[in-house]
């Protein structure tokens, strides 16, 4: 513990001081000019405060006023000496933060006895504050690891996702690093951010209901074929449907609506513009996107400037506008994505 008496009189200062400190195992300071004394305040941090009311240059009560404006001094023991007993002073020392009182001449007794419990309870507020401090660290420790265990299920069932769908490469890997950074260049905030890149893996998570004969078709499904295969949407859906944490109800508004259409002609619904749900909007221009760039039973992969002309091209009637947007500013990451994944893929 660390004391620290404010008072013009040496004599005074010297004689506080040293009960102080013959009372408390503690460090004991004086000051006698209260500018001083509040300018060592801010370089240093005190456990314990006594200052004098009459003083030149400022009295106690602005000494008191000045500490209370300092977050580490918000809650220190400040304890204010007066022969002053006048009660309108004592209303306005309590007003400016004092914690206690102290009329000279002291009864030695009383003071020690005052420092000793306002140091106890200084002792008790840093405890409970050392205290606050772990059982924070090991909550951000618990919340790091179920966050890890979370991101963990969710890349293991996109892993599943397309072993079940037949496509190669990193399809989902890809859907969603893109995902993110058009969400980004809309302005998105980290955690929403990361919310649609940890949901897009699971945008076709409904196509586990869907049959192998259709899913590994090698060639172009036929109308029957193709009504069958958009049945996954609304079984993604009822997979991820009541969902407790915000990143599944992102997944679910993901799988139900990244084959939607801005100008209403996707589905399920035939939603229209901004009634999709933007997590939809931003996952569509992902998944359209490396589509073309991938190799299907019934396709070449497209060249990266074909596919990123088709994305522009498609802008407001497939995709919203402002994903495009987005998508465009992004496009050297983007771009950065692609290239070395098929590097990868090479070697």
């Amino acid at each position: 513990m660390r004391v620290l008496a404010i008072d013009d009189s040496k004599s005074s200062a010297m004689a506080i001081t040293g009960m102080i400190a013959k009372g408390e195992s503690c460090a004991v300071e004086f000051r006698l000019d209260p500018v001083e004394a509040i300018a060592l305040c801010k370089q240093q941090q005190f456990d314990m405060v006594l200052v004098d009311y009459v003083m030149p240059r400022m009295n106690g009560i602005q000494v008191v006023q000045e500490l209370r404006a300092t977050d580490t001094y918000r809650l220190v023991p400040i304890i204010m000496v007066t022969s002053n007993i006048d009660r309108g002073l004592r209303l306005k020392a309590i007003e400016a933060g004092a914690t206690d009182f102290l009329t000279k001449p002291f009864d030695w007794v009383e003071l020690q006895a005052r420092v000793r419990n306002l140091l106890a309870l200084r002792r008790a507020q840093l405890d409970l504050a050392d205290r606050a401090r772990l059982l924070t660290s090991q909550v951000e420790a618990a919340t790091r690891h179920l966050v890890r265990r979370e991101e963990e299920v969710i890349w293991r069932l996109a892993r599943a996702i397309e072993f079940r769908d037949g496509t190669t490469g990193e399809h989902v890997s890809r859907v969603a690093t893109i995902s993110r950074l058009i969400a980004e260049g809309l302005g998105f905030d980290e955690e929403r951010a990361r919310m649609i890149y940890l949901g897009a893996p699971l945008h076709d998570i409904g196509k586990i209901g869907v049959s192998d004969a259709i899913l590994q078709k090698p060639g172009r499904l036929t109308d029957e074929e193709m009504a069958i295969m958009r049945t996954h949407v609304e079984i993604g859906c009822h997979i991820l449907e009541n969902g407790s944490s915000d990143l599944i109800r992102a997944a679910r508004l993901i799988a139900g609506a990244h084959h939607e259409r801005w100008d209403g002609k996707g589905y399920p619904e035939g939603l229209a513009g901004e009634a999709i749900p933007v997590e939809g909007r931003i996952v569509a221009v992902a998944d359209v996107f490396d589509a073309l760039c991938s190799v299907r039973p019934y396709k070449q992969a497209w060249p990266l400037d074909k596919a990123y002309a088709e994305i522009v091209a498609c802008s407001g009637t497939h995709f919203d506008p402002a994903c495009v947007e987005a998508f465009q500013a992004q496009w050297p990451q983007i771009m950065a994505v692609m290239t070395t994944d098929a590097a990868a893929g090479d070697s």
